[in-house]
């Protein structure tokens, strides 16, 4: 037995929205972002300080710190330099990085960007009550 008082179930977001668009959406989505992201080419370069290399000296609060922790698990500075050192070394990683984006043909460059773009459209679509 159905009550008919109870409304069409809820979709996506707890909206009646559609779940055939969410699921076209998301597919679109992933599909379009995975092609970009394919295109994408990150290297990385030296760590230089005053045209020597620097990644050896940022190890160092990490070296102290851990060295510390070992002496003194529960010292105040060796967490601090442990984390500061981890810190810097990500940091160091990340500002360092080169991000290219590689040649590809116009066609295929409009057929990521519709893919995602418009993914993200029946996505936010769905999510929205009809």
């Amino acid at each position: 037995m159905t009550d008919a008082s109870a409304g069409p179930r809820p979709g996506p977001g707890g909206t009646p929205g559609g779940l055939g668009q969410f699921i076209a959406g998301a597919a679109m989505t992933v599909a379009g972002g995975y092609l970009v992201l394919n295109q994408v080419t990150v290297t990385s370069g030296f760590w230089q300080l005053f045209g020597f290399s620097a990644f050896g000296l940022s190890l160092l609060p990490l070296f102290v710190g851990v060295g510390i922790l070992f002496f003194n698990g529960r010292s105040l500075w060796g967490w601090a330099l442990t984390g500061a050192g981890a810190l810097i070394i990500f940091l160091g990683i990340l500002t360092h990085l080169t991000i290219f984006f590689r040649p590809t043909t116009l066609f295929n460059t409009l057929l990521m960007l519709t893919l995602l773009a418009g993914g993200i459209g029946l996505v936010a679509r769905s999510l929205k009550a009809q």
